[in-house]
C-alpha cells in the first residue's frame, strides 16, 4: 500500500495543530516562530527532502511569500482560508508556478464537507425545489474576546474576511460561481475595534442575505433557502451539533407545508474528508486558485465599504 505523503504544518496555533492531528503518523512537525512546541522557527529550515506537502496555517500576511517558497520548491500546499492577494496577477502566478511544478495549491474551505451542506446542494441540484428566490445564512460564534486579545486579529474587516470568507464559499459551492453584485448592509463593533458583526447582501437570483458575528455566546449557524416549490433549512453544525437538515413541500394556494428533518449527532466530520480530498487533489495536480481569485474580488469590496464606512 502507498504511504501517505510526509506533512509539514506550517503555523503551530489552533488550526496547525488540528491539521497536524489529521495528517497522523505522515506529519513530520511543524514550524513557527513562535510556539516552542514546534520543531523548526523557519520554513527554510526544513529540509526540503523530509516533506511531500505543507498545511500553511498562518496569519494572512505571510502566506503568498510562503506559497512561492514551497510551490517554487515543488511541494503540494493545502493552505488556510481565507488567500488574500494585493491583485488578481499574485494569484494568478501561483497558479501557474503550481501548474510549471505539477503540484497542487489548495485552499481549505472545510465546510462543503459539513454533511448538510452536501445534501443542500444535491437538494438544489435535483430540482425538488424549483427555482431559488432567496437565501439568508446566519454564522455567529462567541470568540469576540479571543479576537479582540489576539496580537493580528482584531482589526481591519474584523469578523467579515473570516467568517464572510466562509459563507460567500458556500454561496459559490451551493449556486455556482456567479454571484451577483455584493453590497454591504451593516458593519458594527460592540466590543472589538474591528467590526464584530457584519451583514452584507447579494443582489440577484436567488438574492441572498450573509450575517456573521463574533457575539453569538452559543455558536450557532442556521440558513434558509427559499424556492419555488419549498424550502430547505439548515440548523448548526457537526461540530456544534446537533444539526439538522429540514426540508418543506410548498403547498398552494397556502397552507402549511409537508415536512421532513434529518439531525445529526456526531463529531465533525469536515476536517478528515477535506484532508482526503487534498491528498487525491495532489495525484492529479488540481487546484481551486480561480475560487480565490473570484472571493478576493468580493471580500475586497466589502473590505473597502467598511473602511469608508469607519465612524
Amino acid at each position: 500500500m502507498t504511504k501517505p505523503p510526509r506533512a509539514l504544518v506550517v503555523g503551530l496555533g489552533i488550526q496547525g495543530r488540528k491539521r497536524l492531528a489529521v495528517a497522523g503518523r505522515a506529519g513530520i512537525g511543524a514550524c513557527d516562530p513562535v510556539n516552542p512546541a514546534a520543531k523548526w522557527k523557519r520554513i527554510e529550515d526544513v529540509p526540503l527532502g523530509s516533506y511531500d506537502v505543507a498545511l500553511v496555517c498562518t496569519p494572512d500576511e505571510a502566506k503568498i511569500e510562503l506559497l512561492t517558497y514551497l510551490l517554487s520548491n515543488g511541494k503540494h500546499v493545502l493552505v488556510e482560508k481565507p488567500l488574500f492577494a494585493p491583485s488578481d496577477a499574485a494569484l494568478k502566478r501561483l497558479a501557474a508556478m503550481a501548474k510549471k511544478k505539477r503540484v497542487t495549491c489548495y485552499t481549505a474551505y472545510n465546510h462543503r464537507f459539513e454533511p448538510h451542506f452536501v445534501r443542500m446542494k444535491e437538494t438544489l441540484q435535483s430540482g425538488v425545489l424549483g427555482e431559488p428566490y432567496l437565501a439568508r445564512l446566519f454564522y455567529g460564534n462567541g470568540t469576540a474576546r479571543d479576537v479582540r486579545n489576539s496580537a493580528w486579529r482584531d482589526k481591519a474587516s474584523g469578523v467579515w474576511p473570516d467568517l464572510g470568507s466562509h459563507l460567500l464559499d458556500t454561496m459559490m459551492f451551493w449556486f455556482g460561481q456567479r454571484l451577483g453584485p455584493i453590497r454591504l448592509l451593516a458593519a458594527t463593533r460592540s466590543e472589538n475595534r474591528a467590526p464584530d458583526h457584519v451583514a452584507v447582501a447579494l443582489d440577484g437570483r436567488p438574492w441572498i442575505e450573509l450575517g456573521m458575528t463574533l457575539l453569538s455566546w452559543r455558536n450557532h449557524f442556521t440558513c434558509d433557502v427559499f424556492a419555488e416549490k419549498g424550502s430547505a433549512h439548515i440548523s448548526s453544525l457537526c461540530k456544534w451539533g446537533p444539526s439538522t437538515f429540514t426540508l418543506r413541500d410548498r403547498k398552494l394556494p397556502s397552507g402549511r407545508p409537508d415536512e421532513s428533518a434529518v439531525t445529526l449527532v456526531q463529531p465533525d466530520p469536515t476536517w478528515a474528508l477535506e484532508y482526503q480530498h487534498f491528498l487525491g487533489l495532489c495525484r492529479t495536480g488540481a487546484g481551486n486558485i480561480a475560487n480565490d481569485i473570484r472571493l478576493n474580488r468580493l471580500i475586497k469590496t466589502i473590505a473597502a465599504d467598511i473602511e469608508r464606512a469607519k465612524p
